[in-house]
């Protein structure tokens, strides 16, 4: 196992809406981005629980051509209300960091 962290070359977040975040994971080559999509390390369920979401509020999209995954998800609190301590969604990134792989 390898985390994803040191499997993917970019990983970062931003909002897609008051109401939703994404992220983008990029990869070096395809046999990492391969390893990423299939392992249930990455999956709805996993990146659920590293947010404290439901699996249902988490997307996966595989973009092959640019060896690229990403992941949209519901924002637990509306980008701007109080307690929001990341308006632009910009370093929502690191909790998937540590997903094993």
């Amino acid at each position: 196992m390898t985390r994803l962290d040191s499997l993917a070359r970019v990983v970062r977040s931003k909002n897609a809406g008051p109401l939703t975040i994404t992220l983008d994971v990029m990869f070096e080559d395809r046999a990492d981005y391969d390893r990423a999509l299939q392992s249930p390390g990455f999956s709805t369920e996993a990146i659920g629980k590293a947010y404290g979401i439901p699996a249902s509020g988490v997307e996966i999209m595989p973009y092959p051509k640019a060896l690229a995954i990403k992941v949209s998800m519901d924002r637990k609190i509306v980008a701007g209300d109080p307690g929001d301590r990341d308006v632009y969604g910009a370093q929502q990134h690191a909790p998937i960091l540590a997903l094993e792989i």
